[in-house]
């Protein structure tokens, strides 16, 4: 009994290591904008921020798409990608996601495919279905304020998310070499490419991101690789589940591809950590409950001083699901993480908050955190 547990112990020491030899860490941004910044110093630290993890070894860089946030800078991935790319050199640029219902299929498909043209394999297209903002945000997203409507050749009013599923083919579909074939009246067809023409090899790879067993059915049923948005939803092992189960190989692989997302802030100690978490936390306690939306606060004193005892025990209660910590405490975590939900790549958003005095231009707490976990995982 006594050689069964501990050959158990070492098995399980083993797998840990072998966890962390091949672990891949990536990085998802929303651009965050704290008191006292302006849109140009959050891009600033956020061009920082991605130099430091194309050199630290990072495979992939994502930003989100959110609207009408006055935390976050991120609203259309594509046209950032574009800047926060230049001095790059190995990283992957990747938009985590383009809301999809928001935008015209082909004004998607040729902006990556732009991308691609600008810098070769290394675009990911992730695509979300939800809208990123507020019901009347979204509303002027789609163009439906006033009179304003989609319809289609019927002149029925369409949703666009109900025609989610159609609209990711078509986008898919226009950045292939064959690019897609348009119906028209009299039984003839058009074909239809995203503009510049993709070069073989260097077509976007497409991920379908989502929190609920939706998009992991559809993704598996497309055969396109897949993010669940752990970072902010629960019932990852179902959707995981879901997808794994159902997966059907295509031009994207013959295995299913998936990796999950988390909060992460990691600091040279515990405590630091447990401060630095606290302007996010707030934050999204306040998006849970309906508070007041603003830029982040600072870390400290500036936090705590409007934070409510309901939004501090919502924070506490959602930071159970976050990795904060120093970096030996946020590895194991990470591998733990990892082995749950048997994958090898984490995409972590660092959200350490600032403390007063720090640089407007820069985020070297979210540095750090990339910083430590690198050199855990990735040195």
């Amino acid at each position: 009994m006594v050689q069964l547990q501990v050959s158990q112990a070492i098995r399980n020491e083993a797998l840990g290591a072998a966890v962390a030899m091949v672990m891949e860490l990536s990085i998802l941004d929303l651009v965050p904008v704290r008191v006292g910044q302006s849109t140009s110093d959050s891009f600033a630290a956020s061009h920082e921020l991605i130099q430091s993890a194309d050199k630290l070894g990072y495979t992939r860089y994502w930003v989100a798409e959110h609207h009408n946030m006055p935390s976050i800078a991120s609203t259309m991935p594509g046209a950032e990608l574009m800047y926060l790319g230049q001095g790059t050199e190995r990283i992957r640029l990747g938009s985590g996601g383009v809301m999809l219902p928001n935008h015209a299929p082909l004004a998607v498909a040729e902006l990556f495919s732009l991308l691609s043209a600008v810098y070769g394999d290394r675009i990911d297209l992730g695509i979300g279905r939800a809208p990123g903002t507020d019901p009347i945000t979204s509303a002027a997203m789609r163009g439906h304020l006033g009179e304003g409507r989609l319809v289609d050749r019927e002149g029925r009013t369409v949703d666009p998310v109900e025609q989610f599923p159609q609209h990711v083919i078509d986008t898919l579909s226009l950045m292939k070499p064959e690019g897609l074939r348009v119906p028209l009246h009299g039984g003839r067809e058009h074909v239809l490419h995203a503009t510049p023409a993709a070069v073989p090899g260097t077509q976007p790879l497409p991920w379908l991101l989502g929190s609920s067993g939706y998009s992991a059915r559809l993704a598996a049923q497309l055969g396109m690789p897949y993010v669940f948005a752990n970072h902010f939803a629960g019932g990852a092992t179902t959707g995981m589940k879901i997808y794994r189960d159902n997966f059907t190989p295509g031009a994207y692989g013959d295995k299913p591809q998936t990796f999950v997302t988390v909060n992460a802030v990691v600091s040279p100690t515990k405590e630091e950590a447990q401060l630095r978490s606290e302007p996010f936390l707030l934050q999204m306690s306040r998006l849970r409950t309906g508070g007041r939306m603003e830029p982040l606060r600072l870390a400290g004193d500036d936090v705590r001083s409007v934070r409510t005892d309901q939004e501090r025990m919502v924070g506490e209660e959602m930071s159970e699901n976050w990795i904060i910590g120093d970096a030996a405490s946020a590895k194991a975590q990470l591998e733990e993480l990892a082995s749950r939900f048997e994958v090898d790549e984490i995409m972590i958003q660092p959200v350490a908050g600032a403390m007063e005095g720090e640089g407007l231009h820069q985020d070297a707490a979210r540095i750090q955190s990339l910083e430590l976990l690198a050199a855990e995982f990735l040195n």
